[in-house]
């Protein structure tokens, strides 16, 4: 497995360990279940852990893709930027997970006011996350992006057309 391969494997766990993440913290507060809060922050936390290596590998994925036809420049400069945003964001809220897990471990639970917290960030950050993972997607598909085909001329697009496409409509938006 090399690191593009990887990268595409890996990007998986951040966005999904959120996800679960902020369904057991839910859960856990819904059914006043500090085992379920701590497995929520838990998941959370492996999250976070799992962004770096997603992150630090995007680089050469980066470059594997560069040179492919129908790959848009504005698309993966687009995924980059969200990806740094997302690694700060769930970087933080991993913090702010062990932080509330390490308190839990003095008390019947982790403090409620800490969850809180850490609950409204985590979705923040799951958006963060579903957003870099679909400008992820429309890196190599070309049907999840925002030009619809009817607007190339009807059918699929070639992957030339749509490229140039949306490399005209990122520098029709900067003038």
């Amino acid at each position: 497995m090399d690191l593009t391969h990887a990268h595409l494997v890996l990007n998986h766990v951040p966005v999904l360990g959120t996800l679960a993440g902020i369904v057991l913290l839910i859960a856990g507060m819904g059914l006043r279940s500090a085992d379920l809060k701590r497995a929520g922050l838990a998941g959370l936390l492996v999250a976070a852990l799992a962004a770096v290596p997603v992150y630090l590998t995007g680089e050469p994925a980066e470059e594997t893709v560069e040179s492919l036809a129908g790959v848009s420049k504005a698309v993966v400069e687009a995924h980059e930027s969200s990806g740094k945003l997302s690694l700060m964001a769930i970087g933080l809220l991993g913090v702010v997970s062990a932080a509330a897990l390490l308190a839990s471990r003095r008390a019947a639970g982790p403090p409620a006011a800490l969850t809180s917290a850490v609950l409204i960030g985590s979705v923040a950050v799951g958006g963060l996350m579903v957003r870099t993972a679909n400008l992820g997607g429309q890196i190599r598909h070309s049907e999840i992006r925002s030009v619809p085909a009817s607007a190339t001329g009807g059918g699929a697009p070639a992957p030339e057309t749509h490229a140039q496409t949306e490399d005209e409509e990122h520098e029709h938006r900067r003038h």
